[in-house]
């Protein structure tokens, strides 16, 4: 008698339609970047313990339980993500969404059983998938819905483009009970600071021992959008050369990034010759404007323009027309009070307005920001950085956003 072959797919399992799209909604994270067939689908495993669904593009692994699921059989099956979501999509098709979200759905090795319709769905040979690699122990425990809101302020300053590639990674760096996020694409700056509460049982996380990673902000944003609705904890771990972020029922290891940001701390000024706090609404409002005009007079790549004129009073311009006409253009004023050192007089500082609007953008909590200025140096024409935060110091707010002046002839 011939040896019967060995099924290509084993796993058995029962779930609801609506929790099983989430979670493969977020397994998808680890299909972004797969180029081989096994690495673009999912992994689907069932033992007494439930349901797990794996991902692994080489750059980013994901593992996901599904509570709701009930398992009937151990085993495993390799499915097509795109199409295993297709599928039972089309199973419900027809629903009212709360009743598809209620729908059970079935898979008995590769085949889909719903109450009403059966069908088989493609399954590769399990053994063509390569699995992630373990995860680090936990360093540290970090607020989801912290880490949420300042990755958002981060990521906005991070480099998009590939032939720099450590420009294109934010920098994830703890300390004691500070989790640091940085990012740069040479001509802005974003830091922010995570509090966090260190394992216990790791062994290197005092307050003189660093670990830090550089990982792909394209990878960040996609968890950033995961992290939005979870209102517990985030484990993090540091591998060698993986970082893994563990978030309720879902663990994700991302391959870092070789090399790491340059010496970003020496950009931010520890002093400065002026603070001084403005409207955050005003000043929205008038680059909104600013920016209309840029695109009313087709000057795409015309910058904006803090003003100070002999009194004090600032305004904000756009730089478009010919040379002759910019003596013309009068800004809209922007309400500011002066904090430390001297208001400043008949100065200017270009800048990209794309690049204010995100500064901006980033501060949404806040109704004033604050601008600290440093003058330039004797015999310079170069205006230094600009650096915004929301509180009154330089030194003592978690974020800190600079951004580099245009320079214009």
């Amino acid at each position: 008698m011939s040896e019967q072959p060995t099924p290509t797919a084993t796993a058995h399992f029962t779930a609801p339609y609506g929790p099983l799209a989430e979670a493969l909604a977020i397994a998808e994270f680890g299909t972004a970047c797969a180029s081989a067939p096994a690495q673009a689908a999912v992994l689907v495993e069932t033992d007494d313990t439930g349901l797990t669904l794996r991902t692994h593009d080489y750059e980013t692994a994901v593992s996901i339980t599904v509570p709701a699921a009930t398992t009937t059989q151990a085993g495993a099956s390799l499915i097509p993500l795109a199409q295993l979501k297709k599928a039972m999509a089309a199973m419900v098709a027809g629903e009212t969404k709360a009743t598809a979200a209620r729908t059970t759905l079935t898979l008995a090795g590769d085949l889909l059983i719903t109450e009403h319709l059966s069908v088989p769905v493609n399954a590769i040979p399990v053994g063509e998938f390569a699995p992630a690699p373990e995860p680090a122990p936990v360093a540290a425990h970090l607020d989801a819905q912290h880490l949420h809101r300042q990755l958002q302020r981060v990521l906005t300053a991070a480099g998009t483009d590939d032939t720099l590639p450590t420009l294109t990674g934010v920098q994830m760096t703890l300390t004691g009970q500070t989790l640091t996020l940085a990012a740069t694409d040479r001509y802005r700056l974003a830091v922010a600071d995570v509090p966090a509460t260190p394992h216990p049982d790791h062994p290197h996380t005092t307050a003189d021992y660093t670990l830090s990673a550089l990982v792909p902000a394209r990878v960040l944003t996609r968890l950033s959008k995961h992290l939005k609705t979870h209102t517990g904890s985030v484990g993090l771990a540091y591998g060698t050369p993986e970082i893994t972020l563990t978030v309720g029922d879902t663990t994700l290891t991302i391959q870092q990034l070789d090399g790491d940001l340059p010496k970003y701390n020496a950009l931010l000024p520890k002093s400065v010759d002026t603070s001084l706090t403005l409207d955050r609404a005003t000043a929205q409002r008038a680059l909104k404007k600013c920016r209309a005009l840029i695109t009313a007079k087709g000057e795409r790549h015309s910058p904006v323009t803090f003003r100070w004129d002999d009194h004090g009073s600032l305004t904000l311009a756009p730089r478009i027309g010919e040379p002759e006409d910019l003596a013309r253009i009068k800004g809209m004023p922007i309400a500011s009070t002066t904090l430390a050192g001297e208001t400043p007089l008949s100065r200017e500082a270009h800048l990209n307005p794309a690049f204010l609007k995100d500064a901006l953008d980033s501060f949404a909590e806040a109704d004033t920001i604050t601008l600290h200025l440093r003058d330039p140096k004797e015999g310079s024409t170069n205006v230094p950085p600009l650096l915004l935060t929301a509180g009154p110091h330089p030194t003592g707010s978690d974020y800190r956003h600079l951004l580099m002046p245009v320079h214009v002839s």
